[in-house]
């Protein structure tokens, strides 16, 4: 045996143990025969193997791994370092049909392969099966073409919910059947959910086991989702689903839809409330980010837990490192997005800056069909917007593009000026853009006339007569809270005696049952209902004016207005924000007065108006096609407009002599000095002791906790701290996030990864990935991986292709380039420059 075969055997074995296997241990035995634990084996069973069970026709099994009765369940073919795990694919696979065993794993001891005989091609995995998930994968005897061939007609989720509802009096009266729908909560599925579950079976039919469905907000991916759990569940093709969501309030959500569709037949839990038993259950809802703590996905969960995969929200739930958690399960895989890719038809990505937005959607788009096997960018379905407008099924907006004379200005190129003298009586112009509003350029008259033009062309409740149901967007909480009182103050002139302060309801993380809020405006409770016909029932506050919250997974039908007060640099931002109100909706629904019901002449919702009042359609569409633009009244520009930006303040200068006393020189290493970790500690204890930090966290809502941290607790005098600050404090061989350090400070991370870790994880995914065959030259290419990911100088000789240059560079030279397969020199340049964020990396 060489040193390579050795040193991967020890490899495997520690694997083997981390996954729960133990050796068996008898005199006379041989020494890889695997248990599961507590399983003993009687000399009879080892006898029945054969004395020369390891000796499979023309060579040797290396690992034979036995279930709880003694018999062989999985073989294990061991390769040595410097080969690739798969050319002993055909030995190991006629090892298991000898040993009569249906799982094979190939290993060299850093690359694995997982492979079940009857479902295809083996499978990379990053930690091995353990004896109970294998042996409960066993049960499940897949079997794609009863998938492919399961009648899935529009009763397909009602006959789980009510199986005999045909026979069903009031399903058999035409005149009763909406009602006898509606009181029993029926989902039947529309024609175009109908046609994703049927494009499924098609991609199935075809060998495919990753799916994509891109549909527009509103459009029912949860049903959606539904109805392929169950062919999945009921076809024999999985034993157990798992649900991936990136927000807490998207678990509880999922969860509730699981129990009305499916729980007839299939029972769902959420992971976090059933840590110890969630494997009685079918479906398994969780957050992404409760797998990612402290790698939980590896260390309590096996590759074979699950056999289907679904993620929601696609592009967020496997962002970054999100991903790994998505590719350590083997089986099939489906994607749910309402974010199309040819969103970003228009960005061109060679003119971007590392901080640029759109760059940061254009690698999560691009990660998500990658990862979903759409590398033609077509999905396995698609219905999008405009194919629902079409189909009667979703409203497009109306878009009010609203400028006054300031945003006017803060939107142009140079900005909004304003001019100031120095203390030197110099005349000096500062610029404010409008990423500064309402951050450092500020302006009464301008929230003053954004509230009044709202009001005055909002859309009115076809009922009642009152200003339709609407959720305004601003920059900040403060911000909110100023348009809250300013609305409030205007309802009240506008209709006198009406309200009461509770027109306009501020629901941000700073304000007590927010999230309460938001659930009784969606349900016309909020302040109370019936304001202006008391058999109407329809939320006495009109209006919500929010920052991040009612935007993913808010469902509001009734909803007529929305407002952007504020610039949007995020494209599915502004796809979830303006999908709020593309749902349809009767509004005789909440109307319990039948005379009045014959008397609306308007009860569908037929349109809703997305007020812009900062060039957000323009932004990411260029040539937009507005449906109606408002002039609005021109406010002369001049200093006094612009409210107080933060400009210098009075200095002190001290004008007298000062001499050096004494000087002392003292180098500073990685642990810092004790008034940086002091620092850091102080940190800590300010943010954790925050509740609107600790609650927005708990939820979730991460950019509601980087906004508020960076305006209310960075930059104050008591403390003054500030991200270089902190990053210095934390003592990391690189540079750490905000995000990274509030989940350091609230305990979702141990500890802060070093930049090789990082290293390490990126690397992992990129063979996930790519699937290296060359397997001598993994260490080469895993060398270039890692200095073409840190160094500015390679990076830079790669992409200008000054090769000779690399004879001179200390780091990453000549010798080492040449040991790069041909092939990677280009691979990985265009994998990083896609899929990986380099600012992690830096000092």
């Amino acid at each position: 045996m060489s040193a390579k075969e050795a040193t991967a055997r020890i490899k495997i074995n520690k694997l083997l143990e981390a996954a729960g296997w133990r050796f068996f241990a008898q005199d006379g035995a041989p020494a890889n025969i695997i248990l599961e634990p507590g399983v003993s084996i009687h000399s009879t069973q080892l006898d029945a193997l054969g004395n020369d069970f390891e000796q499979a026709g023309r060579g040797f099994v290396d690992f034979l791994l036995l279930d709880a009765r003694g018999a062989p369940l999985l073989v294990l073919e061991a390769k040595a370092e410097d080969k690739n795990p798969l050319v002993g694919k055909e030995q190991a696979r006629r090892y298991a049909r000898d040993q009569n065993c249906r799982f094979v794993i190939l290993s060299n001891g850093n690359l694995h392969y997982f492979w079940d005989l009857e479902r295809g091609n083996p499978y990379i995995i990053t930690t091995f099966p353990t004896p109970d998930s294998i042996s409960g994968y066993r049960k499940i005897a897949p079997d794609p073409q009863r998938l492919i061939g399961e009648p899935v007609g529009d009763d397909y989720i009602a006959l789980t919910q009510r199986p005999n509802y045909q026979s069903e009096a009031g399903w058999k009266n035409a005149h009763e059947r909406p009602a006898y729908i509606h009181h029993n909560k029926l989902r039947l599925l529309r024609p175009y959910q109908l046609q994703a579950i049927h494009s499924l079976q098609a991609a199935v039919r075809a060998g495919h086991d990753r799916f994509l469905f891109e549909m527009a907000t509103g459009t029912g991916k949860t049903l959606s989702a539904a109805a392929v759990i169950k062919l999945f569940l009921r076809t024999g093709n999985a034993h157990r689903v798992l649900f991936l969501v990136d927000r807490l309030e998207l678990e509880d959500q999922a969860q509730k839809a699981f129990a009305t569709l499916l729980s007839a037949d299939f029972k769902s839990v959420i992971y976090k409330d059933n840590r110890d038993d969630w494997r009685h259950a079918e479906i398994v809802v969780t957050t992404v980010q409760s797998l990612l703590f402290n790698n939980k996905y590896q260390r309590l969960f096996s590759p074979t837990d699950f056999d289907l995969v679904i993620s929601d929200e696609a592009h967020r739930s496997i962002g970054g490192n999100a991903r790994a958690v998505f590719d350590h399960f083997i089986g099939y895989k489906l994607g749910l997005t309402a974010t199309p890719r040819d969103y970003l038809k228009r960005f061109d990505s060679s003119k971007a800056h590392g901080r640029d937005p759109r760059e940061t959607e254009r690698r999560l788009l691009l990660d998500t069909y990658r990862t979903f096997g759409c590398e033609n960018s077509q999905p396995t379905f698609r219905y999008s917007l405009l194919d629902g407008v079409r189909d009667g099924y979703l409203i497009n907006p109306t878009v009010v593009d609203a400028r006054t004379g300031i945003t006017t200005e803060l939107l142009s190129e140079t900005g909004y000026l304003v001019t100031f003298s120095t203390d030197a009586g110099d005349d000096q112009q500062q610029a404010f853009s409008q990423r500064e509003f309402e951050r450092r350029f500020f302006s009464e008259a301008t929230n003053q006339l954004l509230c009044k033009t709202f009001l005055e062309h909002a859309l009115r409740d076809p009922v009642s007569g009152e200003i339709g149901k609407s959720i305004l967007f601003a920059v900040s909480q403060n911000h909110a809270l100023k348009l809250t009182q300013i609305l409030n103050q205007m309802a009240a002139r506008m209709f006198p005696g009406k309200y009461q302060s509770d027109f306009a309801v501020q629901v941000t993380s700073q304000i007590p049952d927010a999230q309460q809020f938001s659930i009784n405006f969606a349900n016309n409770n909020l302040l109370g209902n019936g304001n202006f016909i008391a058999t109407y029932k329809t939320s006495k506050a009109r209006v919500c004016v929010t920052v991040g919250m009612m935007t993913t997974g808010y469902d509001c039908t009734d909803l007529l207005n929305i407002g952007l007060l504020r610039p949007i640099f995020s494209p599915t931002d502004f796809i979830q924000i303006k999908g709020r109100g593309t749902r349809t909706h009767d509004f005789r629904d909440e109307l319990f007065d039948d005379a009045m019901k014959e008397a609306v002449t308007t009860p569908r919702k037929r349109a809703f108006k997305l007020f812009d009042f900062f060039a957000n359609c323009e932004y990411f569409e260029e040539k937009f096609n507005y449906d109606q633009v408002l002039k609005l009244p021109q406010h002369a520009s001049g200093e006094g407009d612009g409210g107080e930006p933060s400009l210098p303040g009075v200095t002190h200068e001290h004008r007298g002599d000062d001499l050096i006393a004494t000087m002392k020189e003292e180098t500073i290493g990685h642990e810092g000095m004790k008034i940086d970790r002091m620092f850091f500690d102080r940190f800590e204890h300010s943010v954790r002791d925050n509740p609107t930090i600790a609650q927005a966290v708990e939820a979730g809502q991460w950019d509601r906790v980087i906004d508020y941290v960076n305006r209310e607790v960075f930059d104050r005098p008591e403390e003054y701290y500030t991200l270089d600050k902190l990053r210095k404090a934390a003592a990391v061989d690189r540079r750490v996030g905000l995000r990274e350090i509030l989940e350091k400070v609230f305990g979702l991370i141990p500890r802060f990864k070093s930049k090789d870790e990082l290293l390490e994880e990126e690397f992992a995914k990129f063979v996930a990935d790519s699937k290296p065959d060359e397997a001598a030259a993994m260490p080469a290419i895993k060398t270039f991986f890692k200095a073409y990911l840190t160094s500015d100088r390679v990076r830079g000789i790669i992409e200008s292709k000054h090769f000779t240059d690399l004879a001179t560079n200390p780091y990453f030279s000549s010798r080492d380039f040449k040991a790069v397969p041909a092939k990677y020199r280009t691979l990985i340049p265009e994998y990083v420059k896609d899929y990986v964020s380099l600012n992690q990396f830096a000092p």
